[in-house]
């Protein structure tokens, strides 16, 4: 499972890490609640008698109820057989059940199954080729069958299971990650909407497979599988495992028999039927397929291009060949996250459908790797509870940290680890919990960037510090030993602990086991220059985090090469002689920046000059020119250091650089042969979104000479810079051609090309355009609809007489429907235009009451409450 949160969303200051203040970790309430009231009984200066034992007695019991563990396995599931049909028109499943189990070891009488919002028709007994109903008893989320005697660990049991699932009913919230829990959803099933095809898909995790199918909803359950599915003939079906057989009926409809003959968890377990081209591919001989809808079919071909490719490397890293019978890679419509590693199938959000064009800047190769990733840790191996969630997703994180750094180099994937790491550090300001935690009100709690990418750089620095050699081999046993099996984050330390031959409860207790991460401070003494002195404190408050045991490297250049030495910080406040033996000027400490610490120092901008100098490191540079522009802007040789930057070999230097310029508009005439550089890039840079950068710098400096460059730019087969071209061209009120080339555009489909064209309607009040905005409105999706609503809002603002009404209802219904929060947000606020017309502030107050994302709520309550506050 991976995040889908929109850019806009996501913090801005990619080294927030380093100028960040130390603040007070958040505590889990649930996890200190005891502790606290221990503390408060020994504050106080009565005895510890029977009154103090009975008003801690109820601490006690909720601590006890409240701890989420493994789930109980009283059977073991060992095939679900499955036939199922679909009621478009109620959005319903029928389906049959047969289920094969066995006692998992004690005897049993009862057998419970999760079915959620069922009809249950018939729950039979199969026994010696005879069908016999059983009695059952059932709530509407659990089955309980009362079976004829009582069977025990050497007894087989078949049951059949007739049934109606209705996966509308009783919807609940869901997470961060999973905005919805249905299970199974049916995307426009009565085709009422011509810019949407129909489809069926489903989605899990957490236990949500129990509302299309009778299981035990456990990640800690395993079990084979084989399904039915009938069709209208003009779908196509994918599910797990391999196609068996497909037969057509004579009434129109086809069944088709997939087969999952390796064991793997029911959360799982996937179907999906819909209008889709297959495009093949293969691994070793082994099937590869790309499902999407026809329009992008050829985009996919270069979305998913390196799929087998990153199945060989994954497989070699590992050790562990890709130990399932096929992969196959589907793109739905208003997934309820940003994809889901189905074994075999793997499921993502709608913005991996790309054209042809959109495709040359295909950014998603990271959710591709992370989804492939889980089919060994997460579906091979399996976390046994939600509890140990990161045990899947900070490998999965992780997983695409090693991907870029095969494929891209370690720049790019260093800078992918620092905006991971800094994804966690903005949530650390609102909660610090345990990776591994067994106190949490729903699953869905989970998912959050705890669990993906603090997990993340837990796995990167545990790399760095024993190196690759015995990280990737204990990753080997670990996979290996616990193959179709499920786990614990013991069963991990392990692992590494028999490989490595030592003990590391240490580094497990304090990343895996505690919450927090440290702050460091230190200062280097250059007064012996061949043995530098090196002073590190830890200043996180240790009311609430503990001091940390750290191994950490330092590292400086001399005649051009670069030297490093690592250290292992285990006090409060300690020393360490660095025994360099020839002269240093600059000591670089965690210069990587592999370290998951807020680090505190009093380095000046002599120290930042040397270090984007000398460094070796793309991210090194990267944070020394940040420092640079961000502190020390005023310093003469700033400018021109920056103005090198456009020249550095790391792309995201010269991105960077381009920024810095624009934000310090009295560089532009110390940087020697600016406008030159700038030119050179946006016509040969290979990084199509630092070409954008340039394009967007030429038109601030010089729009009326560089016009007939973004006229040919705006040609340009990449989206980034055709848009950049289109809209520095669309910006200058001295081409008198403006309206011709908007309109030449209005037909595009790609919002970097819309964007725009809708700027240009708006900021020039140009009229006659409501119907324009309606259309693309009502074909835009995900983030292309979040970044178009606030334009759409701005033209009928404007013009009010084009269609105000409208406008406002479809404003409504998008912050009241769409899937995505961040959407629903984007079209609330795109309300408040008309927020003073009758009736438009009844319906914000109504959204308002009706949204359950604490996100949007929060979103939405700033601006009901500013405006309330102001009327």
């Amino acid at each position: 499972m991976v995040f889908n949160k929109p850019k806009a969303f996501l913090a801005v200051s990619v080294f927030l890490i380093w100028s960040c203040q130390s603040s007070k970790p958040v505590a889990d309430p649930a996890e200190n609640v005891l502790s606290e009231e221990l503390t408060e009984a020994s504050e106080t200066t009565v005895p510890f008698d029977s009154t103090s034992i009975k008003a801690l007695i109820p601490v006690l019991e909720n601590k006890i109820s409240a701890y989420k563990g493994s789930d109980t396995r009283h059977f073991d599931l060992l095939h679900t057989a499955l036939d199922l049909s679909f009621d478009y028109q109620k959005e319903w499943v029928n389906g049959v059940a047969v289920l094969t189990l066995k006692p998992y070891f004690f005897p049993q009488r009862e057998l419970v199954l999760d079915a959620q919002d069922f009809d249950i028709h018939v729950f039979s007994l199969i026994a010696k080729g005879k069908e016999t109903e059983l009695n059952f008893r059932y709530d509407g989320q659990i089955v309980t069958a009362y079976l004829p005697q009582t069977y025990s660990a050497k007894d087989t049991i078949q049951v059949r299971i007739k049934y109606t699932a209705k996966p509308n009913e009783n919807p609940e919230l869901g997470s961060a990650a999973i905005t919805d829990t249905k299970g199974l959803y049916f995307i426009n099933p009565r085709g009422e909407d011509p810019n949407k095809p129909t489809l069926i898909w489903t989605q899990g995790e957490t236990e949500h497979n129990s509302k299309w199918f009778p299981t035990i909803d456990s990640p800690n359950e395993r079990m084979t599988q084989e399904i039915r599915m009938t069709v209208d003939k003009k779908y196509r079906t994918i599910s797990n495992g391999l196609l068996k057989s497909s037969k057509e009926n004579a009434n129109g409809t086809r069944t088709d028999h997939w087969v999952m003959d390796l064991p793997h968890a029911p959360y799982l377990a996937a179907v999906i039927v819909g209008d889709y081209v297959e495009i093949k591919d293969e691994w070793e001989g082994m099937p590869v397929r790309y499902y999407v809808e026809k329009e992008f079919e050829e985009g996919a071909k270069t979305v998913f291009q390196n799929t087998p490719e990153m199945i060989g490397f994954f497989s070699k890293v590992l050790g562990v060949r890709y130990p399932w019978q096929k992969y196959d890679q589907v793109v739905v419509r208003d997934f309820v996250s940003g994809a889901m590693e189905n074994t075999t199938i793997s499921v993502f959000m709608e913005e991996l459908n790309l054209d042809a064009r959109a495709a040359i800047d295909s950014e998603w190769d990271g959710i591709i790797a992370h989804e492939l990733f889980h089919q060994w840790v997460g579906d091979y191996v399996t976390n046994e509870s939600w509890a140990n969630l990161t045990l899947n997703e900070a490998f999965a994180n992780y997983s695409e940290y090693l991907w870029y750094e095969y494929k891209n180099g370690k720049d790019d994937a260093d800078m992918h680890h620092i905006s991971e790491m800094e994804q966690y550090f903005e949530e650390s300001k609102e909660k610090q919990v345990d990776l591994i935690r067994f106190y949490y009100d729903n699953s869905e709690d989970m998912f959050d960037s705890h669990s993906y990418a603090k997990g993340g750089r837990i796995l990167h620095m545990l790399r760095r510090h024993i190196g690759d050699e015995a990280f990737f081999e204990a990753i080997k046993l670990y996979l290996t030993k616990h193959a179709f099996s499920s786990v614990e984050v013991h069963d991990l330390r392990i692992a590494f602990e028999m490989v490595t031959g030592q003990d590391l409860n240490w580094y497990f207790n304090q990343w895996f086991l505690g919450s927090g991460h440290p702050t460091l401070e230190y200062e280097v003494d250059y007064s012996q220059p061949d043995n530098l002195l090196l002073t590190v404190s830890q200043k996180q408050d240790l009311t609430t985090t503990p001091l940390y045991k750290i191994p950490f490297k330092v590292s400086w250049y001399h005649d051009g090469k670069r030297y490093e030495k690592e250290f292992v910080l285990d006090k409060a406040w300690q020393q360490f002689a660095v025994e360099n033996k020839v002269p240093v000027t600059e000591l670089y400490v965690d210069e990587a920046l592999e370290l998951l610490a807020e680090k505190k120092s009093s380095r000046g901008v002599d120290h930042f000059k040397k270090q984007f100098s000398i460094s070796t490191l793309g991210v090194a540079r990267f944070e020394a020119l940040d420092s640079l522009a961000n502190t020390y802007a005023d310093d003469p040789e700033v400018a021109s250091l920056v103005g090198r930057g456009l020249n550095d070999p790391f792309w995201a230097i010269r991105e960077a650089a381009i920024m810095h310029i624009a934000q310090h508009p009295d560089w532009l005439l110390e940087i020697s042969g600016l406008e030159e550089s700038l030119l050179a890039i946006a016509e040969t840079d290979p990084k199509n979104t630092v070409k954008q950068g340039a394009i967007e710098m030429l038109s601030l400096l010089d729009p009326d000479k560089y016009s007939p460059y973004f006229m040919k730019w705006m040609e340009h087969p990449s989206y980034y810079v055709a848009g950049a071209a289109l809209a520095a061209y669309l910006e200058n009120e001295n081409n008198a051609d403006r309206g011709g080339i908007a309109t030449k555009f209005e037909s595009e489909k790609n919002i970097r090309l819309l964007v725009p064209v809708a700027e240009y309607y708006i900021s020039n009040l140009i009229p006659g355009k409501a119907d324009w905005f309606h259309n693309v409105l009502s074909k835009q999706t995900g983030e292309s609809l979040y970044y178009f609503v606030g334009y759409y809002s701005e033209y009928f603002v404007q013009n009010p007489g084009e269609g105000k009404e409208t406008a406002i209802s479809n404003l409504y219904n998008i912050a009241k429907e769409n899937s995505s929060n961040f959407v629903r947000i984007g079209a609330f606020m795109g309300l408040f235009g008309f927020i003073d017309e009758p009736g438009v502030l009844d319906k914000a107050k109504e959204l308002f009451s009706l949204e359950k994302d604490e996100l949007a709520k929060r979103y939405e309550e700033f601006f009901l409450s500013q405006y309330l506050e102001k009327n």
